[in-house]
């Protein structure tokens, strides 16, 4: 039952009463009882019209000091406001608040809670496929070009390549390089067709040489004595044991090749024409057609195996997701300092927030109050105190039922 029903069947019973008892015949009983429900219905008129003076006009009378929160509406916002900022949430309280609040471990508590629930796993892994499939590969292709144009144009390629070279060297990729090529030379000429090849070309030569003398007729006796296989058999023989030659580690022309590669390596990355031409020929590629078709196609790659990776997950419950966050969650917490840091710069953020914004809260109240039409306002301040209220209508018919009988049997005496 509500509490303004009770006041009202409350005041009812006591006015019943009181005309009950005044058609009774007269005795004791009924004195004592007239006497009780004269009070009680005094003491309920009484407590009625008082805290209905609170909120209204009682019977629409505009009694003095009735209607005192209406009448007194400017105050009361005040009062609401200043309890707000001064007392309930004063500047101080909010701060002491935070400086106690571990802002990093609370919430880390509740990305394990959110991370540890399946259907949230399913549901941030879902929305994470929606943002890669929405990505727009293709307008980011063109800031992929003009970002490795610029860092093109801006970088000291000469540097780059010149510690490319060092280091290339300090590992002997260079005489590995040598080796490779001597083993790719000995393999080609080691060949039948490769001997055939180089016997057809010395026989072309030899035959167009041109000698007078002596010299001329030993030369084309020479000439006449050899055929084409026995020049290529000779030069391929040359070319293996020249090989075999350079393969050796304290061979001199081994030692000199590798300084003339050295030194023809140097030389190239230290010229500035070579490296400006290196730079004009990358810019143009990056700007073309090809590239950007490279490009996208990465990228539309990149996003196929993202995809096939979170549905994957998906699959399997959000498994990966949930150990990838541990992995983080372990690492970043052996990082103390950082994480004080990090702490420390959060809690002074807000509390200059809250600093710089409290008093918001006493603009929001004032505003929400202002919004509100008297009707509204005594609606909901009826709503909040008003059950309360009418226990004094209650308690006031009863006790004034009470003390009536306590008065009447006094004057009985």
């Amino acid at each position: 039952m509500k509490s303004r029903n009770l006041a009202t069947i409350s005041l009812a019973v006591m006015a019943c009463g009181f005309l009950f008892t005044l058609f009774l015949p007269e005795n004791l009983a009924v004195i004592l009882l007239r006497g009780g429900f004269e009070a009680g219905l005094v003491g309920g008129i009484a407590d009625w019209f008082a805290v209905t003076a609170l909120f209204r006009h009682p019977l629409g009378l505009r009694i003095p000091h009735t209607s005192l929160l209406l009448k007194n509406r400017d105050k009361l916002v005040q009062s609401l406001i200043s309890a707000m900022e001064n007392e309930l949430l004063n500047k101080e309280s909010i701060e002491n608040k935070l400086r106690k609040i571990n802002i990093i471990a609370l919430g880390a508590a509740a990305l394990t809670r959110f991370f540890s629930r399946r259907s949230a796993r399913a549901e941030l892994l879902d929305q994470l496929k929606g943002f890669v499939l929405r990505l727009p590969a293709e307008k980011a292709v063109p800031l992929l070009q003009s970002a490795a144009v610029a860092y093109l144009r801006e970088a000291k390629l000469g540097e780059a390549a010149d510690k490319v070279a060092t280091r290339l060297m300090n590992d002997g990729k260079d005489i590995a390089a040598l080796d490779y090529a001597l083993e790719g030379i000995s393999a080609w000429s080691a060949r039948p067709e490769t001997r055939a090849m180089l016997g057809r070309i010395a026989s072309e030569k030899l035959a167009e040489v041109k000698l007078g003398g002596l010299k001329g007729m030993a030369f084309q006796a020479f000439v006449g004595f050899v055929d084409a296989d026995m020049l290529g058999e000779m030069l391929q023989g040359m070319v293996q044991s020249t090989i075999r030659d350079f393969k050796q580690e304290d061979n001199p022309n081994r030692e000199q090749v590798i300084r003339e590669i050295r030194v023809a390596l140097f030389q190239l990355v230290s010229n500035e024409e070579v490296i400006g031409s290196l730079k004009t020929w990358a810019v143009s590629e990056l700007q073309g057609e090809a590239a950007t078709v490279f490009l996208q196609q990465q990228l539309e790659g990149l996003r196929s195996k993202a995809v096939a990776l979170i549905e994957e997950d998906q699959a399997g419950g959000g498994r990966k997701l949930l150990q990838l966050y541990a992995l983080l969650v372990r690492r970043i917490s052996l990082e103390k300092e950082w994480l004080q840091t990090i702490e420390g710069r959060i809690r002074g953020t807000l509390i200059s927030f809250v600093e710089g914004n409290h008093y918001r809260i006493g603009q929001l109240v004032k505003e929400n109050l202002d919004q509100m039409d008297d009707a509204s306002l005594v609606e909901m301040l009826e709503q909040k105190i008003g059950k309360d209220l009418q226990w004094i209508r209650v308690n006031g018919a009863v006790c004034g039922f009470v003390v009536g009988l306590g008065l009447t049997v006094i004057q009985l005496f």
